[in-house]
C-alpha cells in the first residue's frame, strides 16, 4: 500500500514482535524484526545517546583527562543516574564537565550540590585490597574533582538554584550562556470549569537578597552556541577552562 505510512502499520504493536518487508529502490526485499516502544521510552533512549556523544566529546577534547554528566533535572531519578554516572565514568579522570543545559529543574539541588562539595580526608584500605577515599567506602557519594558548570537560556528553576549555590560556594566556574531566569514554586489550583491554574507561593532570592524570578543566573565565561554548528563551543570553552587549572599532564 503506497499510501500507508510505518506508522500505520505499527498501530498497536508496542512491546509486540512484529516482522516488516521492506522495499529498496532497487526492488529488493527483506524482512526485519522490530518490537515498537513507546514515545517515552524512544526518548529517553535518544536521550541517553545524546549524553553519551556528549561524553565522548569531552573525552577526546581534552586527551581523556577530563570526564562528564549531564544532569537532565533535579528529581530523585537525576540523582540516582548522576550517581551512577560519576562511579562509572568519572572517578579516575582529573576533572569533571557539569553538563545542566535543558535542565528543567526539580527540587533537589541541595543533594546534588553536597556531591560536589564534598572533600575526602581519610583512606580506607580494606585487606588485601586498593585504597578508597573514606566517603566513597562508606557509601557516600563524594566527587572530590575540579569541575566546571556548563548552562544555557533553557536552564530553568531548580537548576538555577543550583548554579547559584555553586558560584556562591566558589565550586568553579560557569560556561556558556544566563539561565531562563524562570525561577518560583506554584501550585495547582482546580477552577470550576475543569482547567487548572497555577499560583505562585515561594519567591526564591539569592544570597544578595534580590528575587531570582526573571533575572538569570550570570556566566563566567559567556559562549553563544550557533544553530547547526557541529562543534560544541560551550563544551570546548568549558574543556579548557579546566584543563588551564590542572596544568599540564
Amino acid at each position: 500500500n503506497d499510501s500507508a505510512s510505518l506508522n500505520t502499520f505499527l498501530l498497536d504493536r508496542i512491546g509486540k514482535r512484529t516482522a516488516l518487508t521492506l522495499l529498496s529502490a532497487s526492488g529488493a526485499r527483506r524482512e526485519a524484526i522490530v518490537r515498537p516502544v513507546t514515545l517515552g521510552t524512544a526518548s529517553g533512549l535518544l536521550y541517553r545517546q545524546w549524553a553519551r556523544d556528549r561524553r565522548a566529546y569531552v573525552e577526546a577534547a581534552s586527551g581523556g583527562r577530563l570526564g562528564y554528566v549531564h544532569i537532565a533535572g533535579m528529581s530523585t531519578a537525576s540523582v540516582t543516574q548522576l550517581n551512577i554516572d560519576l562511579d562509572a565514568q568519572n572517578q579516575g579522570r582529573e576533572g569533571v564537565v557539569i553538563d545542566l543545559r535543558n535542565n528543567q529543574g526539580g527540587f533537589l539541588n541541595g543533594q546534588i550540590l553536597d556531591v560536589f562539595t564534598r572533600r575526602n580526608f581519610l583512606t580506607m584500605t580494606p585487606r588485601g585490597l586498593f585504597g578508597l577515599p573514606s566517603r566513597q567506602n562508606l557509601g557516600q557519594r563524594a566527587l572530590d574533582r575540579p569541575t566546571v558548570v556548563v548552562t544555557n537560556e533553557f536552564t530553568l528553576s531548580d537548576a538555577e538554584n543550583f548554579v547559584e549555590g555553586y558560584r556562591g560556594l566558589g565550586l568553579g566556574k560557569v560556561v556558556g550562556t544566563p539561565t531562563a531566569g524562570w525561577l518560583i514554586y506554584t501550585s495547582e489550583v482546580n477552577l470550576i470549569d475543569g482547567s487548572v491554574f497555577r499560583v505562585p507561593f515561594i519567591r526564591v532570592d539569592d544570597a544578595g537578597g534580590r528575587n531570582m524570578e526573571r533575572n538569570p543566573r550570570p556566566v563566567d565565561i559567556p559562549v553563544e552556541r550557533a544553530l547547526g554548528d557541529p562543534r560544541d563551543a560551550q563544551l570546548d570553552a568549558a574543556v579548557a577552562e579546566l584543563l588551564k587549572g590542572l596544568g599540564p599532564r
